[in-house]
């Protein structure tokens, strides 16, 4: 039988958009690892946040940081050689994005050459990231040990001005997503290139694989695109993000919000 791999966002589908929470996904989690399939996380979380939550969760599989801007596989995971790959603290690392010193220079002469005001991660304080993210001030810290992705606020600007602003990124070769609290600048990668190079690896190792991902934001549909089975999780009122839903085709409904639904989703697939 194809071994099943599921990838899945974090915030606002394995985790509770508002209080980060995870627990009510336990039951799709256990028979997950009972059946020997790897749970990716692909996330614009920063590896610093990632790692513990990745214990907590009891995970051992390779994840996916700042919207695809790394890929950190532990090392031995594959047991064939992954040329590319730096090796860091037990980890093979692939860096598909750009350096964060980048991002935050380019993100400053878009704004000023367009004339647009933002506000990114880095110039805000853990205070200030805490309040709008919800987070503890220890969470706020690694929040903010970015590596290859800017979260921000386009706070004032005129449609003209919006306009110059995106098309200065995309004319630079960067790109920019829309995530459940921030816009996200980045470099000539995202998640789905990310999750595409999973793909081609666990195929290697296994030959026949069958793909899930699970989101919620239009932050998740460059991944549930190249998945084949793609899941649009529920968010907190319970409405399904209509752009996300209107771009993939048989793109199936997870029967509640954040990990109720992603449970849900997952046992109902795997006939639990």
């Amino acid at each position: 039988m194809a071994r099943l791999i599921v990838f899945t966002d974090l915030d606002g589908t394995l985790l509770d958009h508002a209080t980060y929470k995870w627990e009510a996904a336990q039951p799709a989690l256990r028979q997950l690892r009972l059946r020997g399939s790897p749970v990716v996380l692909c996330t614009s979380k920063t590896r610093a946040e990632v790692l513990p939550l990745r214990d907590q969760l009891k995970l051992a599989d390779p994840f996916v940081t700042e919207n695809g801007g790394a890929i950190y596989i532990p090392r031995n995971y594959f047991p064939f050689a992954l040329p590319t790959a730096q090796v860091e603290a037990g980890y093979q690392v692939l860096e598909l994005g750009q350096r964060y010193s980048n991002l935050v220079r380019a993100l400053e002469e878009a704004a000023e050459t367009s004339g647009v005001k933002v506000r990114g991660f880095n110039h805000m304080k853990e205070d200030e990231v805490a309040r709008l993210c919800g987070l503890k001030r220890d969470s706020a810290r690694r929040a903010r040990q970015r590596e290859f992705d800017e979260p921000f606020l386009l706070e004032k600007g005129t449609p003209r001005q919006k306009d110059r602003f995106f098309r200065w990124i995309q004319q630079r070769g960067l790109r920019w997503r829309e995530g459940g609290r921030f816009l996200h600048l980045m470099g000539d990668n995202d998640k789905g290139v990310a999750v595409r190079r999973l793909i081609d690896l666990y195929r290697q190792l296994w030959g026949e694989i069958r793909t899930v991902g699970l989101g919620d934001s239009p932050n998740d549909l460059d991944f549930l695109s190249v998945v084949e089975v793609p899941v649009l999780v529920a968010k907190s009122n319970g409405s399904y993000d209509d752009a996300v839903r209107s771009k993939l085709r048989g793109v199936q409904l997870a029967p509640g919000p954040g990990p109720v639904g992603w449970n849900q989703a997952l046992l109902e697939m795997l006939g639990s």
